[in-house]
């Protein structure tokens, strides 16, 4: 029996239920929240690293990367194995980074384990595939929407936890109490989480492969990935750089007051649900269409406000409700053309998505360096426009076309 067989005839492996939905958005956001922590931590590294303190920004960088490479390593696998016990052993190794992370003696160790922190904290990327197998084809889009919330949340709000938490405690405390958050929620998933059921026999090697054919073999695939990998590359031009706004003039302000940000931006997660439905009823071409122009707009905002508070919190709720409309929207749809294929499907889009949020952050740093923080809004800008003209070169007939 082939791969697509096998997912016709396969049932759903548990409930469906809106509180199997807020375990997965637990799962993803818990998870994910540990490629974040480091943005807001960036000025107490350099402290604590003085001789080493122009290449902190390695540690974001090492940490997206490594994410990028787990989503193409580990993601996968939820195809061939069960998800659930995926997540138990990436989540054990996860702890075991996190604790290096936390005893780091020099920047070296802390990219080093940054890189590994990435790769593991790819548990959130068996998380979302899973919703959208679980949930009935007419309510994919809602249920997507609502595990990327969770996941939504724990990108900004990871940033607000460790800035307090930098504040008052240290950086290292950071990744100690994630450390403890990780092991409570072992916990739940052992006892909650229903198992899956694998939609593909195929051999490690062949799995990864097969990712290939599947990226020349779906145009909508392809179109998703690359307005994805250019919007979050704008998303992360900003927040990589916002800590070192706040820190000069003439605002001259700590870890804590960046992290409020995060709350602010967690508003914007509210969206995330009522682009799914949009998604279930209208399609999602226009919603991404939506979504770039906000992007872009925010932008303008930034570029405005490099002297109000209030003009970059208006900034920081249109942005993140741009990209993450976005994101659902895509997910939502790549998620339907191959469904034995979710993970592998997930994968490819994934890994470009943080290939371009490490991009993004490379060019913030740069820009930064170079122009200043106008330098930093006309590269949001660019990427803006980037994701526009692959995405209206695709029309919304074609969206889901091969080839």
């Amino acid at each position: 029996m082939n791969d697509a067989s096998r997912s016709e005839n396969a049932s759903p492996q548990g409930p469906y239920s809106r509180a199997l939905l807020l375990l997965l958005a637990t799962i993803a956001g818990v998870s994910v929240a540990n490629i974040y922590y480091n943005q807001p931590l960036l000025d107490r590294l350099r402290e604590t690293f003085p001789l080493a303190a122009s290449w902190v920004g390695t540690v974001p960088a090492a940490t997206q990367l490594g994410y990028a490479a787990g989503m193409f390593l580990l993601a996968p696998l939820g195809d061939r194995f069960n998800r659930k016990t995926l997540i138990l052993l990436q989540t054990g190794g996860l702890a075991l980074a996190l604790t290096a992370a936390a005893g780091a003696p020099s920047l070296v160790v802390l990219a080093a384990a940054s890189l590994a922190i990435g790769v593991l904290s790819t548990i959130a990327q068996q998380a979302v595939p899973f919703a959208a197998e679980l949930a009935p084809p007419a309510q994919r889009g809602h249920a997507v929407g609502t595990v990327m919330s969770g996941l939504l949340l724990g990108i900004l709000l990871a940033r607000t936890a460790a800035g307090f938490i930098a504040q008052y405690f240290g950086w290292r405390t950071v990744f100690g109490a994630s450390v403890g958050a990780l092991a409570i929620l072992a916990f739940v998933v052992i006892a909650r989480l229903p198992n899956s059921r694998p939609t593909s026999t195929l051999p490690y090697g062949k799995l990864l492969g097969s990712m290939w054919h599947l990226a020349i073999e779906l145009r909508g695939l392809r179109d998703a990935s690359i307005t994805g990998a250019a919007l979050f590359a704008a998303f992360s031009a900003f927040w990589s750089v916002l800590t070192l706004l706040l820190a000069g003039a003439p605002f001259h302000l700590g870890p804590q007051a960046a992290a409020l940000f995060g709350v602010v931006g967690a508003a914007g997660a509210l969206a995330a649900p009522i682009a799914g439905r949009s998604s279930d009823k209208r399609g999602p071409h226009a919603v991404i269409t939506l979504s770039i122009g906000l992007v872009a707009l925010a932008f303008v905002i930034f570029a405005l406000s490099s002297a109000s508070i209030a003009g970059l919190v208006l900034g920081v709720v249109v942005l993140d409700v741009g990209v993450q409309a976005a994101q659902i929207s895509n997910q939502s749809r790549i998620y339907a053309l191959k469904p034995e294929a979710r993970s592998r499907v997930n994968t490819v889009f994934m890994v470009c998505y943080f290939i371009g949020g490490a991009t993004g952050s490379a060019v913030g740093a740069y820009a930064w360096r170079a122009f200043g923080w106008l330098g930093v809004c006309a590269a949001g800008v660019l990427f803006a426009c980037l994701a526009a003209a692959r995405h209206l070169s695709a029309p919304a007939a074609k969206a889901g076309a091969s080839h």
